[in-house]
């Protein structure tokens, strides 16, 4: 047990840490955490790895995120708490890119014309989407799965699928691509098409890498959201404190 204990990612070892501070008193309830960039100095690891550690920490509901003003304490952990980690949209596109990647390789030695047709159609309705206000990524997902589909192999169609489906369904996951629509991040509509024009060349090594290509765009989005909230929350504790100092000189 040491072993996978050892093997934890960042994030990991501080939630853990940050339980125990939790646990021992050093955060009552109601107060609130030190901002960001203060526990990534405190802990040294990176602000990433802090928001993913808040982000468990708000799905466990020990900690409440108000925006504008930071992570407060909603509970401390009992002696029946255990940090139990859900999938994170990081690790989760980690596992995508690695799946993923190989999914189109194979698919572009399989794929049919109709298949690509369908590829070329579902591009049109991701930037058909992409004008939507609620921000469907129905086309997005399909694009994808009808790749893994184009592979002819049944295993690695239900594995893509059940990454998609903890997309979904995995609360720490559904957070953070929350997050990413706010601030306004959809899906690329030329990453997929020349995910598609190298699928429609019959080029494995190019299919790898368009779609290695697009989802390492994708991890990139994932943080620049996390980094926008970040300076949205900064911008707005800095405006509420301008309000307050302007009407104490007044």
């Amino acid at each position: 047990m040491e072993r996978v204990r050892t093997q934890d990612r960042l994030y990991q070892e501080l939630v853990r840490k940050l339980m125990s501070e939790l646990a021992s008193g050093r955060y009552p309830v109601g107060a609130r955490l030190p901002a960001e960039r203060e526990l990534a100095i405190e802990y040294a690891v990176s602000r990433p790895t802090v928001r993913e550690a808040i982000i468990a920490l708000e799905v466990q509901n020990l900690v409440e995120v108000r925006i504008g003003s930071g992570a407060y304490v909603k509970r401390v952990p009992g002696k029946d708490d255990h940090p139990g980690f859900d999938i994170s949209g990081f690790e989760l596109t980690e596992a995508r890119l690695l799946f993923e990647g190989e999914a189109a390789a194979l698919a572009a030695s399989q794929i049919t014309e109709e298949e690509l047709a369908e590829l070329d159609a579902l591009v049109e309705r991701i930037a058909i989407e992409n004008l939507e206000k609620a921000g469907s990524e129905d086309a997005d997902r399909g694009f994808h799965l009808a790749i893994a589909r184009a592979t002819r192999n049944a295993a690695v169609y239900r594995t893509i699928e059940g990454l998609w489906e903890l997309r979904r369904t995995s609360p720490a996951c559904a957070q953070l691509h929350a997050l990413a629509r706010t601030a306004n991040i959809k899906p690329v509509v030329d990453e997929h098409s020349a995910i598609l024009d190298a699928l429609r060349a019959r080029d494995p090594a190019a299919a790898r890498s368009a779609m290695r290509t697009h989802l390492s765009a994708v991890l990139d989005s994932l943080l620049f959201a996390t980094e926008e909230q970040a300076i949205e929350d900064a911008r707005r504790a800095v405006a509420v404190k301008r309000q307050r100092y302007s009407q104490a000189a007044a």
